[in-house]
């Protein structure tokens, strides 16, 4: 089994009681900012190892690691081989700052894009724009709906019913 599907299984399980899975999330936000603090302190440079490297770097388990980059992964400018990764898997951590905070307010992790180091890497005007953009993207706008009796859309001047609407 990979460390991903062990990963998902575990955090994703539905056996776990509510107290349980608190307690494992909570843990695991705490460590993952950590990280990211870590990661955007220096963020020019490309972290790279092995998934168990990275996780003695980072003072963590291989399994958090793992829990890590696949939350990571889409932010990446070259993607790891998330699915089939071992803990000897050689990954890297270079991140796409824009992507990455994007990517942080779909997740709706406040606790990550409200992090004091995007004050010096993304311009307060664009990490504005960025978060309305993504904002938008889940918004589902339905067109005006046409009675039968308004002019047609096409712009004959002929009621709808009459027109387009046969």
């Amino acid at each position: 089994m990979s460390l991903l599907t062990e990963w998902r299984e575990k955090a994703y399980s539905q056996e776990m009681d509510q107290k349980t899975s608190e307690r494992f999330w909570g843990n695991y936000f705490v460590i993952e900012k950590g990280i990211y603090e870590q990661l955007l302190a220096n963020p020019d440079e490309v972290v790279t190892g092995t998934v168990k490297e990275l996780a003695a770097k980072y003072n963590t388990t291989i399994e958090i690691m793992t829990g890590f980059l696949d939350g990571i992964n889409e932010s990446l400018v070259k993607e790891n081989p998330i699915e089939e990764m071992t803990e000897d898997t050689e990954v890297n951590l270079g991140f796409d700052k824009e992507k990455l905070y994007y990517n942080m307010v779909a997740a709706e992790a406040d606790w990550l894009y409200g992090l004091p180091a995007w004050e010096e890497l993304i311009p307060a005007d664009r990490r504005k724009e960025l978060y309305l953009q993504q904002r938008k993207s889940g918004t589902i706008v339905k067109p005006q709906k046409i009675g039968r009796n308004d002019p047609c859309p096409c712009g004959s001047g002929r009621k709808y019913k009459h027109c387009c609407g046969k």
